[in-house]
């Protein structure tokens, strides 16, 4: 049975964890809340002004798959920002490659 309720109901976020897995643009998103409906983990909550951006609700419990940043519509609305320890940290200046230290490196081999 769905009944609707007689009072108001509010959704405040939790506050983001440090790595604020999922950053939603504002000025760039269009509120068709295709993340919301993608996310396996259920993190966002729509919002209540229709073509508003989705509130990030429970960003704790994001599983970092990118569902909802391939899923929109408009490129650049959604970021994933990954956890510190799963982004590479050396780049080369020469050539611009990625690279953890040695591993797979012919300048600093095994």
């Amino acid at each position: 049975m769905n009944k609707k309720s007689e009072q108001d109901i509010y959704v405040a976020p939790n506050n983001p964890s440090p790595s604020r897995p999922v950053i939603i643009d504002g000025d760039t998103c269009i509120g068709c809340n295709q993340c919301v409906e993608v996310c396996p983990r259920d993190i966002f909550m729509p919002s209540s002004v229709k073509g508003e951006p989705p509130q990030v609700v429970f960003s704790e419990e994001c599983w970092y798959d990118g569902s909802c940043v391939f899923i929109c519509p408009v490129e650049g609305a959604i970021k994933l920002h990954f956890p510190l320890m799963w982004r590479v940290p050396w780049k080369r200046k020469e050539t611009g490659d990625y690279f953890w230290v040695n591993k797979n490196d012919e300048k600093n081999p095994k």
